[in-house]
């Protein structure tokens, strides 16, 4: 599997050097200031290029595009995005990129209620905490029509630790989910999220799955011209948030977009960690099911709790078997080269690590420090030569 590293631009406090010294050799990246639905300049995109290159990597994979709420209600001017998504992604696959990630969340991206959670082995991790979550949906957003979305048990559960969060850490939980996400330009107040929120008054889980496939053929179409590679990444979690639709959370989900876009082209990010943290899904099973059309994988374990809540867990913890993982991944990849196939290499890249060693937290993006994805690197390639040992071996 080819090695990779989320890089979010020269404002990353991670360094391109840096990202060679931890054994990477391909970098995962976009142009961030073009999120609002312009079309990528061919120059920047070449400028970019140049400038991973010349530190010894390779751009491998966009992650990502962004996809515009006008695209995903098809309201407003989603036409005009649309066609400027289609030559965004042109010009950076005629720059040589081969691969690119996307989501279609409504509204959200990866959605945690704590960003620096202390980890019990050390540092500090990710977590989504449910009753934070609920607490802050019912009565402090008080969203309409969250009260039909919870049993009266988890509403007295949220009230009670309404009460137990002080006035800053209310404000703390609303920054964490409306106010902060790396690589957007804007943010949310309480204000301006109900007004996204209505947007999605109307639409459903089959309107926006519609909306989906809709804008996968497009995109898909594209991708075949251009010779390139689509990964839809799946919702971050997977289940409903904010009463939101949801169209990527299973293996149903999945498999509808598959069967409505028959093209190789329209491929799945497998990301460990978003999949995870909904205990109805079976990792192994959907990579044995889908493992064809995997063309990107994240690498992350997340540890589920019995109330809903979850944190990502070190690289080879938590519920994930990442090794069980791993070792389908490699099968996948030796079955493409059986084939002949020019993708038989799947990109990775270790996603999310926990804030620990020397890293700073004031001049770290949460959930992409230096070290702790280091370490998750360092982890899953070593588990990748022992199971590719093992194979030629004939042990696996």
């Amino acid at each position: 599997m080819q090695q990779t590293w989320r890089w979010f631009g020269p404002d990353d406090p991670v360094t391109l050097p840096m990202i060679a010294d931890a054994g990477a050799s391909g970098v995962v990246t976009a142009l961030h200031q073009h999120n609002r639905g312009e079309v990528w300049p061919a120059e920047e995109i070449a400028r970019r290029r140049a400038a991973i290159e010349a530190a010894g990597l390779s751009w491998d994979v966009v992650e990502s595009i962004g996809v515009g709420e006008e695209i995903k209600t098809r309201s407003g001017d989603w036409r005009r995005k649309l066609d400027n998504y289609k030559q965004s992604l042109r010009n950076a696959a005629r720059a040589g990129v081969k691969v690119f990630c996307y989501n279609f969340m409504a509204i959200t991206d990866w959605t945690r209620t704590d960003l620096m959670w202390p980890a019990p082995g050390g540092g500090f991790a990710l977590r989504f905490d449910a009753l934070d979550f609920a607490a802050y949906d019912l009565f402090l957003l008080e969203r309409e029509g969250a009260q039909k979305d919870y049993p009266p048990q988890r509403i007295a559960e949220a009230r009670a630790r309404l009460e137990t969060l002080s006035p800053d850490k209310r404000a703390d939980l609303e920054r964490t989910l409306i106010d902060w996400l790396p690589a957007r330009d804007f943010t949310y107040d309480r204000a301006s999220f109900r007004e996204a929120l209505a947007r999605y008054a109307e639409i459903g889980v089959e309107d926006l799955r519609a909306h989906l496939i809709a804008f996968g053929r497009e995109i898909t179409e594209v991708a075949e011209e251009e010779g390139v590679r689509l990964a839809i990444h799946p919702d971050d979690p997977a289940f409903p948030i904010f009463g939101l639709p949801r169209v990527m959370s299973s293996a149903a989900d999945v498999r509808a977009l598959f069967a409505a876009i028959a093209s190789p082209a329209c491929g799945l990010t497998f990301c460990a960690g978003s999949l995870g943290s909904n205990g109805a899904n079976d990792l192994p099973a959907m990579l044995a099911e889908f493992a064809p059309r995997v063309h990107f994988a994240h690498l992350r374990s997340v540890k589920r709790e019995p109330d809903g809540s979850f944190h990502e867990a070190d690289h080879l913890e938590g519920d994930g078997d990442l090794i069980g993982l791993l070792a389908g991944l490699l099968r996948e990849e030796a079955r493409r080269r059986a084939e002949g196939r020019a993708d038989a290499e799947i990109p990775m890249r270790p996603d999310h690590g926990p804030l620990i060693g020397g890293d700073d937290p004031k001049r770290s993006n949460p959930g992409y420090s230096y070290v702790g994805r280091l370490k998750g690197l360092a982890e899953l390639r070593g588990a990748m030569r022992a199971l590719e040992r093992f194979s030629r071996a004939g042990a696996v």
